[in-house]
């Protein structure tokens, strides 16, 4: 896969763009970089949008990630996209949660260029 459609769901739009700098520098080669500000933006935009890859914050305000990766497998969104969380958490409790809800992976902030590189390269080239 070449050129990767990505959407970064995260209520800081720092975050955002640090995230979008990371994938960058893992090497990844960005044809479309979504961003939405919560899971329900997140939510609307793959209903207009496809994409290659997911990354989302867990902890956000209304819908948290969770409940966002959970609402895309309801609602049968970007089947088979891999879907990594990214989270301030180390409660082992919402990495668990997450995988179950059907994540691929989990990146912990803070996080570095090389450790989005280990978590996100083996999912795209998967694809």
């Amino acid at each position: 896969m070449s050129e990767i459609r990505t959407l970064i769901v995260d209520d800081s739009s720092v975050m955002r763009k640090i995230v979008e700098r990371a994938l960058r520098q893992a090497g990844l080669d960005l044809a479309a970089v979504h961003e939405a500000g919560s899971g329900s933006e997140g939510l609307e935009l793959l209903k207009a949008e496809s994409v290659d890859l997911i990354l989302s914050d867990i902890n956000m305000p209304a819908m948290d990630g969770l409940e966002f990766l959970r609402q895309i497998r309801a609602q049968n969104l970007a089947p088979g996209v891999p879907v990594v969380m990214i989270t301030t958490e180390s409660s082992e409790e919402h990495v668990r949660q997450a995988i179950q809800a059907g994540a691929q992976g989990y990146i912990r902030k803070p996080f570095t260029a090389e450790q989005v590189k280990e978590r996100v390269l083996p999912l795209v080239h998967a694809a």
